[in-house]
C-alpha cells in the first residue's frame, strides 16, 4: 500500500500541529517551513478546509485516494459523516497499535504491522488499514515478544495514555477492543466538519 514517506516535521510545521507525536524539531520551530514561513498568509475558507483535511491525512498516514474512500464510506453510514470518518481512521490496525502504546509513532506502528508481528483473533494480519472491530483481540506474535521494539514498549508503557475503548496487557503483548471509539475519545486537534465541507464542494 502506497504511503507518504517524506519528512513529517515539515508537514507538522505547515499545518501547525505535531503530526508525529513528541516531535522536538516541531516544538523548536512551530511556524511554517521556508524563507517566508513567518510571513502572514491570507486565510480563505477553502484554505482552512484543505488544511484540516491534510492534517487528518498526514496524521493517519493515508494518501488522498484512500482518504476519499474513507469519506465516501463514512457519508453512507448513519450518524454524522465527520464522526464516522474519524472513527474509521481511529479503528485502523496501525493506529490501534500506536494508541495502545506498543509503538512510538503511527509510522512505527505501521512498520510493525506490515512486518507481520500481530495476530487479530488468532490470524496473522499485516495490513495497516485493517479495520478493528468491537471484541477483537490483537496479540503480538510469541516469537516477536522478545524483539527490541516490544521489550522497549513493555519497559516504557504508560497505562494512563491508553484510550478507554481498549485494554492493553504490555507483558503479554495483548490488546482487547471493548467497543468502537466515540468522537469524544479522539483527542486529535481536527475539526472534522471542515473536512466534510471541503468534500461537499468538490
Amino acid at each position: 500500500m502506497a504511503r507518504y514517506t517524506g519528512p513529517l516535521t515539515k508537514k507538522s510545521r505547515r499545518y501547525g500541529v505535531d503530526l508525529v507525536g513528541g516531535d522536538a524539531a516541531f516544538e523548536k520551530r512551530p511556524y511554517p517551513p521556508g524563507q517566508h514561513g513567518r510571513t502572514r498568509v491570507k486565510e480563505s475558507e477553502y484554505r482552512t478546509q484543505l488544511h484540516e483535511k491534510q492534517k487528518a491525512r498526514y496524521t493517519y498516514g493515508v494518501l488522498e485516494k484512500q482518504f476519499r474512500k474513507y469519506y465516501e464510506s463514512a457519508s453512507r453510514r448513519p450518524g454524522k459523516t465527520g464522526d464516522n470518518l474519524l472513527i474509521a481512521l481511529e479503528s485502523r490496525l496501525d493506529n490501534v497499535v500506536y494508541r495502545s502504546g506498543l509503538a512510538r509513532t503511527r509510522r512505527h506502528a505501521r512498520q510493525l504491522v506490515s512486518h507481520g508481528h500481530f495476530l487479530v483473533n488468532g490470524v496473522k494480519t499485516n495490513i495497516p488499514s485493517f479495520q478493528v472491530s468491537k471484541h477483537d483481540i490483537i496479540d503480538v506474535k510469541t516469537k516477536s515478544l522478545e524483539t527490541t521494539p516490544f521489550i522497549v514498549a513493555r519497559e516504557t508503557h504508560d497505562q494512563d495514555t491508553v484510550p478507554g475503548w481498549m485494554d492493553v496487557s504490555p507483558d503479554r503483548g495483548r490488546i482487547l477492543i471493548h467497543t468502537q471509539p466515540v468522537r469524544e475519545q479522539i483527542t486529535l486537534p481536527i475539526q472534522e466538519q471542515l473536512i466534510v465541507e471541503f468534500y461537499s464542494k468538490i
